[in-house]
C-alpha cells in the first residue's frame, strides 16, 4: 500500500525541497533545483530536437526519477503496464502543458521552488494554475474522462523506462552525440552523479506517496480533501528555509532568475498548465511517476511535452527571461486553452451522451 498521509506527505516534500536547494547549490540554475517542464526542454535540445544554445543539457534528474519510480514500484509490486485511455489526446494535452509551462518559465513544481525564493511572479502564476485547475474540476464533476485504460504486456509497459536508460548510457558513453549549452541555463547542471541521485530519490518519493500539487488543489476543490497538497506545502517552507540559509532567497517580482513580469502570461501559461493537468490526472511530475509505473498513456503526455518543448523553441514560444513572451507565445498560449477547452467539452459531452 503506498503512503499517501499527511505526515508521511510532509516528510517526503521536506526531503525534496532540501534536494532542491541542494541542487542549485551544486550548480542547478537559481529556483530550479528540479522544474521537469525546463530540463525535458533541455533534454529535448540535447537530442538535437530544437536549437535553442542556452537550453540543451541532458538532464539526469528526469531519468532518475523515471527509473527510480520504475524501480521501487517492481519492488513493492505497484507496476502495473496498462494504457489505451486516448494516447493521442494524451500527447495533444502534453504538449499544451509544455507550452503553458515554458511560456510560464516552468512546471508546477519549480512554480512552488520559485515562490520558496522569493519570486512573486510565481505567486500570479499560481492564481493561474489554481484557475486552470478550478475549470477541470467543472469538466470532471460533468462527466469528463479519457477514457478507461487496459492491461499491456510487460514489455510494453518497460520500454518507456528502457528508453531512458538507454539515452543515459549513450549520454555517459558517448556524450559526443548530444548537445550541451555554453551558456544560459543548460550550462548550468549539477554533477551527473548527484543529479542523477536526487532524481531516483524524487521518483521513489513521488511514486510512493502519489505526490502531485493539480491533484492537491482538485482533491480540495472536489472533495476537500488537503492531504495530498501538503507535500507542495512542505516543499515550500523547506525550499524557503533553505534559500534563507544559502542566501539565495530575493523577495520580489524584478530580477528574478529564469523568470518576467509579464503577468497576464504568467497568469494564462499556468491556466494551460492546470486544465491540462487536471484533464491527464496529473502534473508533469505525476505523469512522469505514472510511465515509470508502466503507464503507456502517461509515456504519451510525457512524449507530448518533449514535443512540445522542441516546438515552443523551434518557433519561437518560450518567454524570453529578460522580455517575457513574444508574439508567438501568446497566440498559442490562448489557442491552447481553447484546444483544450474544446477537448474537454467534446469528451464531456460523449461521455455524459454514452451514459444516457
Amino acid at each position: 500500500m503506498k503512503t499517501s498521509g499527511k505526515t508521511g506527505l510532509a516528510i517526503s516534500g521536506a526531503l525534496i525541497g532540501l534536494i532542491s536547494v541542494i541542487l542549485v547549490a551544486f550548480g542547478n540554475p537559481l529556483n530550479m533545483g528540479f522544474c521537469i517542464a525546463c530540463f525535458i526542454r533541455d533534454i529535448a535540445g540535447s537530442l538535437h530536437l530544437h536549437t535553442a544554445p542556452i537550453v540543451e543539457y541532458f538532464r539526469p534528474e528526469i531519468i532518475g526519477i523515471i527509473l527510480g519510480s520504475f524501480a521501487i514500484s517492481v519492488i513493492r509490486k505497484d507496476f502495473n503496464p496498462h494504457g489505451g485511455s486516448s494516447p493521442v489526446l494524451r500527447f495533444i494535452i502534453g504538449f499544451i502543458v509544455m507550452i503553458g509551462a515554458l511560456v510560464f518559465l516552468g512546471c508546477p513544481l519549480r512554480m512552488v521552488l520559485r515562490l520558496g525564493g522569493g519570486d512573486l511572479n510565481a505567486l500570479v502564476g499560481l492564481l493561474g494554475f489554481i484557475s486552470g485547475i478550478a475549470v477541470g474540476c467543472v469538466f470532471l464533476s460533468q462527466g469528463f474522462s479519457l477514457g478507461r485504460s487496459y492491461r499491456v504486456s510487460r514489455l510494453e509497459g518497460t520500454a518507456f523506462p528502457f528508453m531512458s536508460i538507454v539515452l543515459f548510457v549513450l549520454f555517459i558513453a558517448f556524450p559526443s552525440l548530444f548537445l550541451f549549452s555554453e551558456s544560459g541555463p543548460g550550462s548550468m547542471h549539477a554533477p551527473v552523479a548527484l543529479s542523477l541521485l536526487a532524481g531516483l530519490v524524487v521518483g521513489i518519493i513521488a511514486e510512493r506517496t502519489r505526490l502531485c500539487m493539480a491533484g492537491g488543489i482538485r482533491d480540495i476543490i472536489l472533495i476537500r480533501d488537503f492531504t495530498l497538497i501538503t507535500g507542495f506545502a512542505a516543499i515550500f517552507i523547506f525550499t524557503l528555509i533553505g534559500n534563507l540559509v544559502t542566501g539565495n532567497f530575493h523577495l520580489g517580482f524584478a530580477d528574478q532568475p529564469v523568470s518576467h513580469q509579464a503577468h497576464l502570461w504568467n497568469y494564462l501559461g499556468m491556466v494551460a498548465v492546470g486544465l491540462g493537468s487536471v484533464m491527464l490526472g496529473g502534473c508533469p511530475l505525476r505523469q512522469l511517476i505514472l510511465a515509470g509505473e508502466g503507464s503507456g498513456d502517461s509515456a504519451a503526455a510525457v512524449i507530448g511535452m518533449a514535443a512540445g518543448a522542441a516546438f515552443a523553441h523551434n518557433f519561437s514560444l518560450a518567454s524570453s527571461a529578460s522580455v517575457g513572451p513574444g508574439t508567438n507565445g501568446k497566440v498559442a498560449t490562448v489557442a491552447g486553452i481553447l484546444i483544450l477547452l474544446a477537448i474537454a467539452s467534446v469528451v464531456t459531452y460523449n461521455n455524459r451522451r454514452k451514459d444516457g
